[in-house]
């Protein structure tokens, strides 16, 4: 059982053996962009934690604008460096250190119906002013599965070689992204790769979080997206930061989630059985889905440490507890592509 916020984040931080050799491997420090959102903190302290582990004085350096002062007070007490920064403004993009290597976790996501202007900033704008101003780095780039069409569920998911067919403006705007890094990776020569996420998931945050409170609160789940992928947050890590190896030009893409396309029902039916109440359900699940095929990444990196199962009862513990929550609703669910 994970009791508290201090035990989770050091779960999600624990770096492996391979976290560890990438560090001892790397050339120079590690610079994460956008560090101060849902993954960037835990997956700094890992790498830090993994450059110790490794033997090796490797400096990593956290950008971000720091709005939660506790959250840079504890990277600097994993002794992750710190600096805040708007990547938008371009003198202070400029005035950042050099570095070979680069994980790009900068985004905008919700609300980018109503602020749609600037969701197109940060998700295509920003990336060509990254792009050039880091154009000898190895990147990795952060994306996500919206950038497929909903697929046949009995179809497996998404692969990489999946024509692109966003739905809506927010996954139109990550198919941007990737496309200006792929821009620059031509005009440059910058070594990328494009890693679509979906879905990662803690016990603060995700799609298990969504559906366990509602199932908690007596609430109503919508079947209509009636079958997910989740990772845990502490595996897709360990990914993000070995696939520095996999960038190169013109960019590679690499999937990541877990290898099981899971019910929402079955998901809410194991949800209530650790509850003891009977959950609630509205429509019927469609014969599509937002599904990736992370089989590549599975043979590259290998399976996920901790099962669906293992997330299902961590998580639910955690809600039966009063655990704390993000208080960000994934809005999974959403099949028009409006966040």
């Amino acid at each position: 059982m994970i009791a508290t916020e201090r035990e989770l984040e050091e779960l999600l931080s624990r770096p492996s053996a391979a976290d560890a050799g990438l560090m001892g491997r790397l050339d120079g420090p590690l610079l994460l962009l956008g560090a101060g959102g849902k993954m960037g903190p835990t997956l700094a302290m890992r790498a830090k934690r993994a450059a110790e582990q490794a033997g090796v004085e490797r400096r990593v350096i956290a950008v971000s604008r720091y709005s939660d002062a506790a959250a840079r007070e504890k990277l600097e007490q994993c002794g992750v460096e710190t600096i805040s920064a708007d990547l938008l403004n371009r003198d202070e993009l400029a005035a950042l250190p050099d570095s070979a290597n680069v994980l790009y976790l900068a985004a905008r996501k919700f609300g980018s119906s109503d602020s749609a202007y600037l969701t197109w900033g940060m998700n295509a704008w920003l990336p060509g002013i990254v792009a050039e101003r880091y154009r000898h780095a190895r990147i990795v780039a952060m994306s996500s599965g919206n950038i497929y069409p909903l697929v046949p569920v009995a179809g497996g998911g998404a692969t990489e070689e999946t024509p692109l067919a966003p739905v809506g403006e927010y996954g139109q705007s990550v198919l941007a992204r990737e496309r200006i890094f792929e821009y620059f990776s031509h005009l440059y020569g910058t070594r990328v790769v494009s890693v679509r996420l979906n879905y990662a998931v803690e016990l603060r945050y995700g799609v298990l979080v969504d559906i366990g409170t509602a199932v908690f609160e007596r609430k109503p789940i919508d079947l209509t997206m009636g079958n997910v992928n989740v990772i845990w947050q502490g595996d897709a890590n360990s990914v993000i930061l070995r696939s520095l190896e996999l960038a190169a030009t013109p960019p590679a893409v690499l999937n990541l989630t877990g290898p099981e396309t899971i019910s929402v029902r079955g998901i809410a039916r194991q949800f209530a059985r650790h509850f003891g109440v009977e959950p609630e359900f509205t429509g019927q699940p469609a014969d599509t889905a937002l599904l990736n095929n992370a089989s590549r990444c599975h043979a590259l990196f290998g399976n996920p440490t901790v099962t669906p199962g293992e997330l299902i009862e961590w998580t639910a513990q955690w809600i039966g507890m009063g655990g704390a929550s993000l208080g960000k609703a994934t809005k999974f669910s959403v099949r028009d592509g409006k966040f």
